[in-house]
């Protein structure tokens, strides 16, 4: 595996050029952070039709082995032996002082194989972890193999005339299936807050998966910019900012990834690292929270930027922040002392010397709309 400091190229980067992608460097890779018609078309675009997005960057991982499951739950806190063949979870991968060192997907692909989803930026460290911590287990990395976000409210259309089984998956489930005669993997998953599906496919066969989905006029490449202004509206992190490795995931709000049997009193209670920090979280409360804001006015506040309270005392900070087409308004998230996370809190961020009015808002900032059956 090359490593962070190589810059690469997915599968799709000629792709890219030809729609009029504008490349730039991402976790060690040129991907498009826009193609000519702009971030705010390309966001509204994925709402209202089709987006196709590439996330070949992203890490593809498989686990195998006896008792993989057991195994895995050890650098996880979610329930991985009660999931079905085929369906999969969010989780995150915790270090031993509580943190997040990765947000990922599993997917159970057999009884003792599983699918794994990673951030592109943490992929190398995400592998060696796993691989330390179980020795005796098959861990392979999928090294080129494509993977492609379809995402948008008409996305159901398209899949289902390219792969009706897929289509009558519902979130967070996945099948092996054939799309003009490309063997897939399709999982009805995304980031981006709307209904979609996640298709892995071999490297020889990625370009005519795209033409095939490309061949449909609903459907546009989206960048990372749309991407990254679409999970944020729908409330989701993104690694390396609105979370890390100094935040637990209880800090973070995600404390619904922490399966309930790996809580205390749970069947399987603990067990896994940095479990005694998040648990004792859970039970005594936290003192920084992640939240979310709509900013008064149409100027933007960026990740970085100080929140104080009406007496100008620091309490947080900005994660993430942009414009959100949807709402046609700025929107924000970070973290704030506890004290001032209740949903309409009124603060103001610090912005180049002025101070912007800020309000705690309920996530997500717009509806989710994943299909749930």
């Amino acid at each position: 595996m090359s490593t962070d400091a190589e810059i690469q190229k997915t599968v799709f980067y000629d792709y890219h050029l030809a729609a009029g992608g504008k490349m730039v460097p991402f976790a060690g890779y040129l991907m498009p952070v826009q193609y000519s018609s702009g971030i705010m078309q390309e966001h509204l675009h994925c709402r209202d039709n089709a987006g196709l997005f590439d996330v070949s960057h992203m890490g593809q991982i498989i686990v195998e082995g006896e008792g993989a499951a057991e195994a895995l739950e050890k650098l996880m806190p979610v329930d991985l032996e009660s999931l079905g063949i085929n369906q999969q979870t969010y989780a995150t991968l915790t270090n031993e002082q509580g943190g997040v060192m990765d947000d990922l997907i599993v997917t159970r692909w057999a009884e003792n194989v599983f699918f794994l989803i990673v951030n592109a930026g943490c992929k190398i460290q995400d592998l060696e972890h796993i691989r330390s911590h179980l020795p005796g287990f098959a861990v392979r990395y999928l090294g080129e193999r494509g993977l492609l976000a379809l995402q948008g409210l008409r996305a159901k259309e398209i899949m289902a005339e390219l792969s009706p089984e897929a289509n009558r998956l519902v979130f967070m489930n996945g099948c092996h299936s054939s799309i003009d005669g490309i063997e897939c993997y399709i999982t009805r998953s995304g980031y981006t807050g709307e209904d979609g599906f996640e298709i892995s496919v071999d490297p020889s066969d990625a370009h005519r998966l795209a033409d095939k989905l490309l061949s449909y006029d609903l459907v546009n490449w989206i960048g990372l910019g749309a991407r990254d202004s679409l999970r944020l509206e729908a409330g989701l992190c993104l690694y390396g900012h609105d979370m890390n490795e100094t935040t637990s995931p209880v800090e973070a709000g995600i404390i619904w990834s922490i399966s309930k049997s790996r809580r205390v009193d749970g069947a399987k209670a603990g067990g896994f690292l940095g479990a005694e920090t998040i648990l004792a979280q859970i039970a005594n409360g936290v003192s920084k929270k992640r939240v979310g804001f709509l900013v008064d006015g149409r100027a933007p506040v960026r990740e970085g930027a100080e929140i104080v309270d009406q007496a100008g005392n620091v309490v947080g900070a900005i994660t993430s922040g942009g414009f959100g087409p949807t709402l046609q308004a700025p929107v924000a998230m970070g973290y704030v002392a506890i004290e001032f996370a209740p949903v309409g809190t009124k603060l103001n961020a610090l912005v180049r010397g002025r101070s912007l009015p800020i309000t705690v808002t309920k996530m997500p900032l717009v509806e989710q709309r994943y299909f749930r059956g």
